[in-house]
């Protein structure tokens, strides 16, 4: 969670300059990832693998069936792991309200993940 936390401080500056709006998203995806990752591992004991965010929320889902709320945002995310990370000829195109909107699901589901595990003072 540690290192979540890191990605969503790091969308929260970035989010300053919308020229970086690729980086924000990266980290978007990247701050969603470790905290469903960390969800999982601690309530199933059991570390996964992988970057695709639908596949780690409907896991997240077999425990807490609250996190349905998260898995049409965790597809929109999925794309901008690769996309945001390995830039193509054609660069990806990501407006300041779909960053906005990609920020606040993050902030949610970090936030959500950090209460339920009892870390928020930790961080």
């Amino acid at each position: 969670m540690n290192a979540a936390y890191d990605d969503y401080r790091a969308v929260e500056l970035l989010r300053q300059d919308s020229t970086l709006n690729n980086m924000t998203a990266f980290h978007c995806q990247q701050c969603a990832e470790k905290s469903l990752k960390g969800y999982i591992l601690a309530k199933d004991n059991q570390p996964v693998d992988g970057h695709n965010l639908t596949w780690l929320c409907k896991r997240a889902i077999r425990i807490d069936e609250r996190f349905t709320q998260w898995l049409d945002e965790s597809a929109a995310l999925n794309k901008f792991y690769i996309e945001t990370r390995y830039p193509t000829d054609i660069p990806t195109e990501i407006s300041d309200e779909e960053t906005a909107r990609l920020a606040e699901m993050t902030r949610q589901l970090f936030f959500y993940v950090a209460e339920e595990l009892g870390v928020v003072e930790q961080l």
